[in-house]
């Protein structure tokens, strides 16, 4: 994965390494998608989107947060249309999201109904306190968009009497969803199918 620079501090950690590269991997964006961020802070998922995505919009309620999201954008290498917001999610989100990440729970139910209501299709939530992971993920199963829940946590070596020890990160949970018309009605189609082979045993 191409090296992210972060000169500029958001006095907020960026997402991390690892933790995009999983992101990248679920949000699976190409030039033709409009890709949409809730938290923009440093820019460190801004940045890796825009590699890739033909059009972000990435929203920061803080305006010093997105005046270090500017600043890091400035300094990195960057293909895509990106348009940055001072607005309070879900008011400030697009309408025609193809993928959008929520890096933090900040009226996350909300953001999920805009989701639905415009049929985003590749929508990923990251959280790191396991009761709101929780709460989260029923409401991704309310709105019928839980495709799954990955836990996952890094740790990094460090020299230690001659040898090598670890520091861990705080576990992540990142949901990921979808409200795509298309795989709801494929999830209809399967569930159907799951119904009437069960009748048949």
């Amino acid at each position: 994965m191409t090296r992210v620079s972060l000169p500029h501090d958001a006095k907020a950690g960026p997402t991390k390494p690892e933790v995009r590269a999983v992101l990248a991997s679920k949000l699976a964006l190409t030039g033709a998608d409009h890709f949409a961020e809730v938290g923009s802070c440093t820019g460190a998922v801004t940045i890796t989107a825009a590699r890739r995505a033909g059009r972000v919009t990435a929203l920061e309620r803080k305006a010093s947060r997105l005046d270090v999201t500017r600043k890091n954008l400035a300094a990195n290498d960057i293909n895509a249309d990106v348009k940055l917001r001072e607005a309070e999610a879900p008011e400030g989100l697009p309408d025609d999201a193809d993928a959008l990440f929520l890096g933090g729970s900040r009226n996350y139910e909300a953001i999920l109904d805009h989701a639905v209501e415009t049929g985003v299709d590749r929508i990923v939530m990251n959280v790191s306190r396991l009761e709101v992971a929780g709460a989260a993920t029923e409401a991704f199963r309310d709105r019928d968009i839980l495709e799954e829940v990955v836990q996952f946590q890094v740790s990094h070596g460090y020299e230690l009497a001659g040898a090598t020890s670890f520091n861990s990160e705080n576990p992540v949970y990142m949901l990921v969803g979808s409200a795509s018309e298309d795989v709801a009605a494929d999830g209809g189609a399967a569930a159907e199918a799951e119904a009437t082979n069960g009748g048949q045993q």
